[in-house]
């Protein structure tokens, strides 16, 4: 998996981090919950491809798809973590 680093584009992936956190906590909806990863992966689609002036190659989606996801996988380690550190303060 650690070959899916040379492809997450930083911006993108704090773009898709911003709207899946609005997302969630605007609309309390566990179907759209259940929605977001592929929400994300769409719009870092979308967005590795406008960045790119429009070109679509299988590199601009699979670094649109890594930055989208991994934006979901970063939410997920901040509330493990943020759960680790009310565990240590019981």
């Amino acid at each position: 998996m650690d070959f899916l680093n040379d492809y997450v584009v930083l911006v993108i992936l704090g773009i898709c981090y911003c709207v899946g956190f609005i997302l969630k906590h605007a609309v309390k909806n566990e179907t759209l919950d259940r929605l977001i990863p592929l929400i994300m992966g769409a719009l870092g689609i979308f967005l590795n491809v406008w960045a790119s002036d429009w070109v679509i190659t299988p590199a601009i989606i699979l670094g649109g798809l890594a930055s989208g996801l991994a934006a979901t996988g970063t939410n997920q380690i901040f509330k493990q973590l943020s759960k680790d550190d009310e565990d240590d303060a019981d």
